[in-house]
């Protein structure tokens, strides 16, 4: 089975590890980040992108039995994804794009993905829906685009500046609506530093849906590039991508219901990992964030998204699924005795009671708390066909995922509903 795999990879990995590369996945902030309207920059003619479609998946990829996966829409660099209340899909890319496929929740076809709208500054990766409003997360702001249903295609608005420096780093700008507010995570400018330069480098930042009241809610976390909203109570959970060149598989990556910890909570990078292990000699962990999900070292948490409790529609998910979490990982470029990467790219469920883990961690195994539900991207001599980027629950139920290497757009729905009868995958 997948989840043996996994383990089996991990204790492996835990006997013989040969990392010779760095850089993996992906201070305080004042009350606000110095903003101003960004300059629009020369892009290139927006590629076309290949629609309508819904075409067999890829055979070599898997889901459950039960369930079928089909490739909807091909975006180039698909990163983040959210769904409008319309059955559309918002995608976010590596460009300054903003790309919508319009009917994602078709029985059939869906309809030809265009360009929803182009930010002043790349990269658009981060996408999330809420309040009224498409907000998207670029490498230097966060923009809100008004959004009225059926809409395909709107204008940004700068709300928020966020990496005032150009230096380089972990560029993208992920984003969360909970309510009226918004959460912002914002990579570091390295592997493992201290960044005195800009504020808001490897924090999640608080403010409203229209920029104001910006804080910073969460500090030294190096990527966090993965933020979901939970539906049935608004807290915002993040994870992202671990530091890379620490011995034996570590740091564990992590997720956590960033929300519900106190303004200014400190989550440890580079200094502090895990349940509080010092990877800096000398380093006081005692007041850092224990986090409450963990997934192995370099499986590059990439997105993540809830699956509603009370979700109705078409296409609905079993009981098992529903309220649980799903998560998006982009797989290591860390390799296992320099040739087969040590962790593919793959979807994978953790259970949930509410904003509890149904499996407690266990800092022993960091397979214990999921299970995999979509793979087969990698196979066993390291080979590629995509990676997972980002994960949405649809208006009617179905689940879409993005993968950034293959520009594909993939609809998980169960099988026998109506229009799911693309392709059966199951294990």
């Amino acid at each position: 089975m997948q989840r043996d795999a996994h383990r089996i990879r991990f204790l492996t990995l835990l006997a013989a590890l040969a990392l010779t590369a760095c850089g993996g996945g992906g201070g305080t902030a004042g009350a606000n980040a110095p903003m101003t309207q960004p300059t629009p920059t020369p892009t290139a003619t927006p590629t076309p992108y290949a629609g309508p479609t819904a075409m067999p998946a890829n055979a070599a990829l898997r889901v459950p039995a039960g369930f079928i996966v089909s490739q909807i829409a091909s975006v180039p660099s698909a990163r983040e994804v959210a769904a409008l209340p319309n059955g559309d899909l918002i995608v976010g890319t590596a460009s300054a794009n903003v790309v919508i496929v319009p009917n994602a929740e078709s029985p059939g076809a869906v309809g030809t993905p265009t360009t929803f709208a182009t930010v002043p500054d790349i990269e658009a990766a981060g996408v999330a829906y809420g309040a009224g409003a498409v907000f998207v997360g670029s490498n230097h702001h966060v923009y809100r685009i008004p959004y009225t249903n059926g809409a395909q295609s709107g204008t940004p608005q700068a709300v928020a500046g966020v990496r005032t420096l150009d230096d380089g780093g972990h560029n993208t700008t992920s984003v969360a609506v909970s309510g009226t507010t918004l959460y912002v995570g914002v990579g570091s400018t390295c592997n493992a530093c201290v960044e005195t330069d800009d504020p808001t480098r490897a924090t999640i930042q608080r403010m409203g849906v229209d920029g104001s009241g910006m804080t910073t809610w969460a500090k030294r976390w190096r990527n966090p590039m993965a933020l979901a909203t939970n539906p049935a109570n608004g807290t915002v959970w993040a994870g992202g991508a671990g530091q890379d060149l620490l011995a034996q598989g570590h740091p564990y990556e992590y997720l956590d219901a960033v929300s519900t910890r106190p303004a200014g909570a400190d989550y440890g990078w580079p200094d502090c990992e895990e349940n509080r292990v010092a990877y800096t000699p000398g380093a006081d962990c005692s007041n850092v964030v224990v986090p409450t999900i963990e997934f192995p070292a370099y499986s590059t948490i990439m997105s993540a998204t809830f699956y509603p409790a009370s979700q109705t529609g078409t296409y609905t998910f079993p009981a098992t699924y529903r309220g649980g979490l799903f998560v998006s990982l982009h797989g290591s470029w860390h390799t296992l005795n320099g040739s087969i990467p040590i962790d593919p790219p793959h979807v994978a469920f953790v259970a949930m009671n509410g904003d509890v883990p149904v499996t407690p961690v266990n800092w022993n195994d960091p397979t214990a708390q999921w299970t995999d539900f979509f793979s087969g991207f990698q196979d066993a001599s390291g080979n590629r066909i995509g990676r997972t980027t980002g994960i949405a629950v649809g208006a009617q139920g179905s689940l879409f995922v993005a993968d950034d290497t293959g520009g594909a757009i993939y609809r998980i729905r169960p099988a026998g509903t109506a229009g799911s009868a693309i392709r059966r995958a199951g294990r």
